[in-house]
This record gives C-alpha cells, structure tokens and sequence, in this order.
C-alpha cells in the first residue's frame, strides 16, 4: 500500500510537471507567438544568431520540441537555410538544458508568488497578450512546485529493497538505462521532465553517479524522438532537420556512454554538487555536442540531404516554369498559367477525394490529402516567385495586369486547399470515426452543395484561360445561388433540430461547418472571374449590372 501511494504521488508530480510546461508554451505562444515565430525566421542570418534564435525561443516556449518544429516548417517554406536550421536546434538543446538547471536552483520557495502573480495577471487583463503572460506564470509556478513534489515522492526510496534491487540491475547495464529513460522521455514527449524525475532521484541518494549520466544521455535522445514523428508527413527538407537533430544527439550519447564507464571515478571527484549532477551533465553534454557538431553543421545538412533526397521534381514540383522565358513575358505568363491550372486540378482532386470519402464513409479516400495541399504550398510559392522576377525585366502595363491575375488565382487556390484539408477533411473525419449519420435531407443537402462546388472550380478554371465574359459573370450569378443554398439548408437545419430529428441533433456541428467551408470555398473559386467582369464594364462597386 505505501509503494502505491509513493508511485501515485510520483506520477502525480510528473504530471503536474508536464502541465506547468504545457501551460508555459501555451501562454508565450499567446503572449509572444508571432513575434517568436517572426524572430525564429528572420534571427538565422550567420551562425551566431541561430544559435541565439534557437536558445532564446526555447527559453521562451520551454519545449525544444516546439522550436524544432517551428524550425522545420520554415525550411520547408525556404525562409530558413538547411545548415542554419541545424545550428538552431543545436540553441535550442542548450535552451532545455538550462531551463531544467534554473529550475534545480532551489527557487521553489517563489512557487506561491509566481502562481498568485499569474492567476491575478490571468484575471484582471483583458488583452490576449497578457493573459498569455499570466499562463506563463502559472505554468512556471507549477514547474517549480512539482520539483518541490517530485522531491517529496522520492523521498521514501532511500528505504525501498525492491527499487534499490532494480536500480542495482540497471547500474550494470547502462545502455538498458538508457534506452528506458529514452522511452520515457519520447512518450512524455519532455527530456525536461525526465530529467527532473531523475534529479529528484539522484537527491534522494538512490542513483549512482554513472547511472544518473546514463538516464540523463537517455533522456536527450527521447526528447528528440517526437519532432521526428511530427514531421514524417512533412516535405523532405523538413524531415532532414529533425533526423539531424536525433542524429546528433545519439552520437553524442554513443560517444559519451563509453566515456563515462571509463572515467566514473574522475566524474565523482569532480567539484559538483551530487544532488544538481543531472541537470550538470545535461547541460555540460548539450554545450559540449554543440561545439563539437557546430563545424559540421554544413556537411550534417548535405548529408541529410542524401538520406533523405528531394521528391521527383516532376511529380511535385513545377513543370512548367522556365527560367530562360522570363526573358520572353508573354512565355513567361504562359507557363505561369500552366502551373497554375496544374494547380487547379490539384485542387479538383482534393474535392473529389474529400466528396467520394464523405459520400462512401471511406478514409483512406483521404490519405493523400495533406501531401497534395503541400505541393498546392509548394506550386503557388513557385508561381509568386517566378512572376516576381518577370517583374524585374519591366514588363508592359498589360503584361503587369496578368501577373497579378495569376497569382490571385494561385493565391486563392491555396487558401481552398488548407480550408479543405484543414476544415473540410477534418469534418468528414470525425463524422465517419464517429460513426455519425446526417438525416436524409441534410445528407442531399451537402452532397448537392459538394457537386456544385467541383462544377464551380472547373468553370473557373476555364475562366482563368478563356477570359470569357459570359462564363464569368455565370460565375458570379452562381455564387449568390450557392449563398442561398447555404442560408436554406441552414435553416432547414435548424427546423429539423427544433423538430428533435436525432440524426440532425448528432451531426448539428459538423452540418453547419460543412456548409460554411464549402461556401468559402465557391466565394474563392468566384474570385477568378471579377477581374474579367470588371474589364468588361459588366460590374459596379457593389453589384452586378442588371442585363440590357
């Protein structure tokens, strides 16, 4: 009964560990999210800054898993070079490891002020930023009060001949250790709160020197295990930033393992304060890995690039942009349009799949969703570039009109495939895992509306061609016809839930977000046709211009 309860308040200080972080990255992510975002972007210029950018963030968001992943994401977008990415994450290693050492300072007596600071600051601002910043607090408050618990709960392991018999077994198998304090650390997706448990361990005398080493290498590679996984559906040059990183890390723990076991004795007489040696070691590993793999960072990213090559450009990237047409606009356009319609189609696609998987209640209709609406990412930031460099050359007024055509178009386009992977998809998910029925007629509602819609973009895709006047003008006429649809079927809704209809009370939501996206989606697909309106006199500020 006594080990239960001592378990029962271990697990329970962990978690509230993992809670306090969870609340921090939320309230600096309210608080400074942009700002971090814009910084983490912009700070990789030279190495130095990376590296600054990298440690600072992860300071700020207290998770070195969330700067990894900011970080992917902008390589993928091409604002962040390969090598640069790299030196990031080697800051932000550095940032978790002191955050874990400020914690250990034995501040816990500032618990009860920094949780009153922040429940006051939470309550009395009205401003989302510094509400952020009360949830900070707070979470920072609940950090150092679940050190102050962890230390409570390990505390009666001094007298447990079952733990000791167990930490025995692991103090001669360290590469055992290791490996479970990995699993530990990937599953609570936190080296930090691994770390911590292992402090407190180590302050309650129950760890050897060598194996608390061992748990803390172990510690580091689990914690980055979860980017990789995060980013696995992300582009390839996303990928090589988070295997590098985990690359890094666990040939610094190869290397540091074997290191340890020769030299056990050295590191107890080194002048460290045996409770404080985890978060010592964490941060001495981290800085050290850091110096070493800097100069290597170069040839990290070229190998990464090996390991993990880039897509088929003609299966993902553009086919149609020439550089040597830009000396020929008129060329120029004609590629732009291409890949712009390869754009369209795209789009098409993810209609289709997303139409079939809700009539058929079928997923895997969806799986190739996400990875085409990141060629739709990529496809339309090919088009804004290339367009941006006919710019260059001068091109006539005319010529001028059809670039900014052409990437409203694309631009359009894009914002259709993140409403339909991110709203649409979704939807269509939880409805067929759930196990949700719409009523007859809210079902031939959406499928009607889901119908007009794929018949609305291959109208505009023979817009975005023909210029045709009339076509476009049918568009716009059709856009008002898909708004009263929606409003319809939201209120023939609406009677069916005062009605008590249980199919309508079960999918009420999903219903009426469905029938908000799709009439997104049409005002989008309409945005083709107003510029071919408005040159031909056929349109006022407000409206359409009644016919003759």
């Amino acid at each position: 009964m006594q080990s239960t309860i001592v378990m029962v308040n271990l697990f329970g200080a962990v978690a509230l560990l993992l809670f306090g972080l969870s609340l921090v990255k939320e309230g600096v992510t309210r608080a400074f999210g942009a700002r971090l975002r814009a910084g983490l972007a912009q700070g990789t210029g030279g190495p130095l800054r990376a590296f600054a950018t990298g440690l600072v963030a992860t300071l700020a968001l207290q998770s070195s898993t969330a700067t990894a992943l900011m970080t992917a994401s902008f390589v993928e977008k091409g604002l962040v070079r390969s090598r640069m990415a790299q030196i990031v994450l080697l800051g932000a290693n550095i940032g978790t490891a002191m955050t874990a050492w400020i914690v250990a300072l034995g501040i816990g007596w500032l618990s009860p002020l920094l949780l009153l600071a922040g429940v006051v600051t939470h309550r009395m601002s009205r401003s989302s930023a510094r509400q952020g910043g009360g949830y900070a607090l707070v979470g920072i408050g609940l950090m150092l009060l679940s050190l102050e618990l962890l230390g409570a709960a390990t505390a009666p392991m001094r007298e447990s001949e079952a733990l000791a018999a167990f930490l025995g077994l692991l103090d001669g198998a360290w590469p055992v250790a290791t490996i479970i304090s990995a699993g530990l650390a990937f599953a609570s997706s936190s080296s930090l709160a691994v770390v911590m448990l292992v402090l407190s361990l180590s302050s309650a005398g129950v760890l050897s020197a060598g194996l608390t080493v061992a748990l803390v290498l172990g510690a580091n590679i689990g914690g980055a295990i979860p980017p990789v996984l995060a980013t696995l559906g992300s582009a390839p040059a996303a990928r090589r930033v988070t295997l590098g990183n985990l690359v890094v890390r666990s040939i610094g723990c190869l290397i540091a393992l074997p290191l340890v076991g020769i030299n056990v004795e050295f590191l107890q007489r080194l002048p460290l304060q045996p409770e404080n040696l985890p978060v010592d070691v964490h941060l001495a590993f981290n800085m050290v890995v850091a110096l070493v793999a800097w100069p290597f960072a170069g040839m990290l990213a070229r190998a990464m690039a090996r390991f993990v090559p880039d897509e088929e450009a003609s299966e993902l990237g553009p086919r149609y942009l020439d550089e040597a047409s830009l000396e020929t606009p008129a060329m120029a356009l004609s590629g732009a349009t291409r890949e712009v319609l390869r754009v369209g189609d795209l789009i098409e696609s993810m209609l289709m799949r997303a139409s079939t998987a809700f009539k058929n209640n079928d997923l895997s209709e969806l799986n190739d969703v996400a990875r085409m609406e990141r060629q739709v990412d990529l496809l339309q930031q090919e088009v804004k570039i290339f367009l941006s460099r006919l710019g260059r050359g001068e091109p006539d007024e005319e010529n001028g009109r059809r670039s900014i055509v052409i990437i409203d178009y694309a631009i359009n386009l894009e914002h259709m495939g993140d409403i339909i992977e991110k709203g649409l998809c979704e939807q269509i998910r939880k409805k067929i895992t759930n196990g949700l029925k719409f009523s007859e007629d809210g079902y031939r509602e959406l499928k009607s509306l889901f119908e007009l819609t794929i018949d609305n973009l291959r109208i505009a895709q023979s817009i975005f061609v023909s210029r045709n006047a009339d076509l476009a003008r049918h568009l716009i006429e059709v856009k008002v016809d898909v708004r009263h649809m929606e409003k319809q079927s939201a209120e023939r809704h609406l009677e069916r839930l005062r009605d008590g209809l249980a199919e309508s009370l079960q999918t009420s939501s999903l219903h009426l977000d469905m029938l908000r996206d799709l009439k997104r989606i049409n005002a989008h697909i309409a945005s083709v046709a107003y510029p071919i309106v408005e040159e031909s006199g056929l349109l006022t500020e407000s409206r359409l211009r009644p016919r003759a």
